[in-house]
């Protein structure tokens, strides 16, 4: 159960982190930082959702 959400919360922060690559900007930018935070909740939720 506890890998399920770790591993959807890790896919959440990488995919929320490549999504401002998408329309130009830098991959190590601070947007970049604040999808990838935003992806990593939305991760979590999803998780402890499928692991339930």
């Amino acid at each position: 159960m506890r890998s399920v959400i770790g591993l959807s919360a890790l896919f959440g922060t990488v995919v929320g982190s490549y999504v401002p690559v998408l329309w130009g900007a830098s991959s190590f930018s601070l947007v970049s930082l604040l999808f990838g935070a935003a992806g990593g909740v939305a991760g979590v939720w999803l998780g402890a959702r499928l692991s339930t």
